[in-house]
C-alpha cells in the first residue's frame, strides 16, 4: 500500500483492524509518516508505535501505548513530538531504554558494598549493610538512581529526628554512595549534600575512682576469662574493641612490653605500635600460660566458638558484667575515654595521647582538651598561691624612672 492509498488513522479506523493470521502487521497511518498500528497474531492488542533512523543510522521502532487507553489524538500528538526529538538529532527510543535500564537505588547499594568490602572495616561495613537494608532500601530501594531528588533524602533523614546519630550515619552513607554514582555516570551530582546535620550529643561517660576499682574487681573475679580478658586488655591500653578481639600472639613482644597492630587492624589503616604497662604485661603473660595456644604466633589471644575465628562478640558478657559491677551507661568503647583521661590528668600531652590511642589527625585527639582542665587549673592554683596574702612587713621598692 502506498503512502497515498493509506488511511488517515482513526477511532473507527481502530474498530475495524483485525489481528493477522500469523505474525504481526504495522498498520500506517496516511497523513503522519512513521506513525502507526502493531497488531500480533492471537492477541487483541493495537498498539501505537512511530518507526525512525538515528544519527548514527540505526533503525528504531518505539512504542508509545496501547489503544484505547491512549486515544488515537493524544498518540498522534506524542509521535509528532517524538518525531520531531528525531528531527533534532535526538533518540527517544534510545533514551526511552537506557531510562528502564537506569539502576535502581537497590543496585546502587549492592554495587556500594561491593565497591567498598576491601577497603572497609568489617564493623562498618556490617553498619552500612544495615543501613542499607533497614533504612535505605525500603524507603528508596525502587526509585532509580537518577531519580532521587534532594526533598527524597530530606524526609528520609527528618523520619530519624529522634536518632540523630542513625540519622547522619544515614545521610553520611547517602552522599558517600552517590558520590560514587556520579563517578560512574549514574548521575551528574549529588543530591545529598548541603543537607544540615543533626546536633549529635557526645556521649562520654567517665569511671569514677570508685567505680574503676569494682569494675576491675569484678572483671578479675568473672569466670568467663576469655571475655574478662578481653576487656580488661582493652581497658589497659585504650585499643579498640576490634583490635583487641582481632589480636594474635604474634603482635606481642612480651620481653619488650611492645603490641604492635597490623594495619589491617586498625581503623587508620597503619601500622600502629604501642608499649605496654606492667599490668597489661603481667595480663598478657598470664594468659600465655594457661593458654597452650599462645606458642603458635598466629593463633588469637581470644579464640572464638568457630574454629579458626577470634572472639566476635562480648555484648552479653558487658551487660552481666555491668550489673554485677552496678554501672549504668558506661560502653566498652568508653573505655577510650577513661584512657585519655587518666593519661590527661597525669599531665601527658596531647601529642602522647594521640600516639598511644593511634590518632593520625590531632583534631582526632583535640576533642579530649577538655580533659586538661583540672590539671590546668591546678597548676594555675600554685601559682595563684604566691599571690593569696602579701607578706607583712615586705619593702615596697619604688620603680625608678628611666629604666
Amino acid at each position: 500500500m502506498t503512502r497515498a492509498s493509506r488511511p488517515r488513522l482513526t477511532q473507527e479506523h481502530l474498530n475495524r483492524l483485525r489481528a493477522p493470521a500469523k505474525g504481526e502487521s504495522t498498520t500506517w497511518c496516511g497523513n503522519l509518516p512513521r506513525f502507526g498500528v502493531r497488531m500480533r497474531a492471537g492477541s487483541k492488542r493495537k498498539t501505537f508505535v512511530i518507526k525512525y533512523r538515528t544519527a548514527e543510522g540505526r533503525q528504531r521502532k518505539m512504542t508509545l501505548g496501547d489503544w484505547p487507553a491512549l486515544s488515537v489524538d493524544d498518540a498522534r500528538r506524542l509521535a509528532r513530538k517524538h518525531l520531531g526529538d528525531v528531527e533534532r538529532g535526538t533518540d527517544p527510543g534510545g533514551d526511552l531504554q537506557k531510562d528502564r535500564e537506569a539502576p535502581t537505588m537497590a543496585e546502587l547499594a549492592k554495587a556500594y558494598l561491593e565497591a567498598k568490602g576491601a577497603k572497609k572495616r568489617e564493623s562498618s561495613l556490617r553498619d552500612d549493610r544495615a543501613n542499607w537494608e533497614r533504612v535505605i532500601v525500603p524507603a528508596l530501594g525502587r526509585l532509580r538512581v537518577k531519580d532521587v531528588t534532594t526533598r527524597d533524602i530530606e524526609a528520609l533523614h527528618q523520619a530519624r529526628a529522634k536518632t540523630p546519630y542513625r540519622a547522619n550515619r544515614v545521610l553520611a552513607l547517602l552522599s558517600n554512595a552517590f558520590s560514587l554514582a556520579v563517578l560512574w555516570g549514574w548521575r551528574t551530582d549529588n543530591p545529598a549534600q548541603g543537607i544540615e546535620r543533626y546536633h549529635e550529643e557526645k556521649r562520654e561517660r567517665y569511671l569514677s575512682s570508685d567505680e574503676l576499682t569494682l569494675l576491675v574487681s569484678v572483671l578479675r573475679n568473672h569466670p568467663n576469662r576469655r571475655s574478662a580478658n578481653a576487656v580488661l586488655l582493652i581497658a589497659m591500653t585504650g585499643a579498640r574493641r576490634g583490635e583487641a578481639l582481632a589480636a594474635t600472639w604474634g603482635q606481642f613482644d612480651l620481653p619488650n612490653g611492645v603490641w604492635t597492630k597490623p594495619s589491617s587492624h586498625t581503623k587508620q589503616k597503619k601500622l600502629h605500635r604501642i608499649p605496654l604497662s606492667g599490668p597489661a604485661r603481667m595480663l598478657l603473660s598470664e594468659m600465655s600460660e594457661q593458654s597452650p595456644e599462645s606458642a603458635v604466633p598466629s593463633s588469637y589471644l581470644f579464640p572464638g566458638d568457630a574454629e579458626g575465628k577470634p572472639l566476635q562478640d562480648i555484648k552479653n558478657f558487658w551487660k552481666s558484667a555491668c550489673r554485677e559491677a552496678g554501672l549504668e551507661g558506661f560502653r566498652v568503647h568508653d573505655f577510650r575515654h577513661q584512657y585519655a583521661s587518666i593519661l590527661a590528668s597525669s599531665g601527658q600531652s596531647l601529642a602522647v595521647i594521640g600516639r598511644l590511642l593511634g590518632h593520625t589527625q590531632t583534631s582526632t585527639t583535640a576533642r579530649y582538651s577538655h580533659l586538661f582542665d583540672d590539671p590546668l587549673r591546678a597548676a594555675a592554683e600554685r601559682v595563684g598561691a604566691h599571690f593569696d596574702k602579701p607578706r607583712e612587713n615586705a619593702e615596697v621598692v619604688p620603680i625608678r624612672s628611666g629604666l
